[in-house]
């Protein structure tokens, strides 16, 4: 990829599952980044809605497409993306959220020039534009991790090395993987810096956590209690 800057490459990951009625903003959102240099992988996690139809119009060389043929759920797509990705860091990012428009640069930026490898954002709530987390992020994440994930997955950019290193997702978390995620990196001592100010606007009516709470309650309890999820009835 040309990179007259120097800078270095990002490989922001989606994966999505009949999302056609908010891909193309959520999208559009990365290709409107004032950060350059990045590749977008997208997952088509099995769709049966205009999903494929709307990727397919989208005529972008940053954009690279992948497709299961049935649904094999979010984690393993994000690790089947993660192996195909080309960037020093990693970005995540929903198919029904939008990343505002300076957010890589920022976090770019953190990443560089500290001595983080991992760094997240707080976001505004689609719904009330309020900021998510609230009143708990003054607090120290480790003390809320023990309560729920003080994280917004879809603002997580970190190293591809260093997730790696850390096995990437844990497969054996169909749900909760990213509450996974930063459990291993908190117990392994890999300090998280928080951005303070909304980088992202962060859907939470109809999603995959709404849809799937009691799922994702389960395997959140397993991550809190250090347990290995067992087959969940309801899948």
């Amino acid at each position: 990829m040309n990179n007259p800057n120097n800078t270095p490459l990002v490989s922001v990951i989606i994966s999505c599952f009949n999302s056609s009625k908010t891909l193309e903003d959520s999208i559009e959102s990365i290709l409107n980044q004032s950060y350059g240099n990045y590749e977008v992988l997208i997952m088509d996690d099995g769709s049966n809605d205009d999903t494929a139809a709307i990727l397919k119009k989208i005529d972008d060389n940053k954009i690279r497409l992948f497709t299961n043929k049935e649904n094999i759920g979010l984690t393993k797509s994000l690790n089947q993306l993660i192996t195909k990705s080309n960037g020093k860091y990693i970005a995540r990012h929903d198919a029904d959220d939008i990343s505002l428009q300076t957010r890589l640069e920022e976090q770019v930026l953190i990443l560089e020039n500290t001595k983080y490898d991992v760094c997240t954002s707080r976001a505004l709530r689609k719904d009330s534009n309020k900021n998510i987390p609230g009143i708990s992020y003054i607090f120290p994440y480790k003390f809320i991790f023990k309560f729920k994930n003080p994280f917004i997955h879809g603002t997580l950019m970190i190293s591809k090395k260093l997730l790696m290193d850390q096995g990437v997702y844990d497969e054996r978390f169909k749900y909760s993987q990213d509450y996974k995620l930063f459990s291993n990196l908190i117990k392994n001592k890999v300090p998280i810096y928080k951005i303070k100010n909304p980088l992202y606007i962060l859907n939470m009516n109809d999603n995959i956590s709404s849809k799937h709470l009691a799922e994702q309650t389960y395997f959140a309890n397993c991550v809190k209690k250090n347990i290995i999820p067992k087959d969940y009835p309801i899948f």
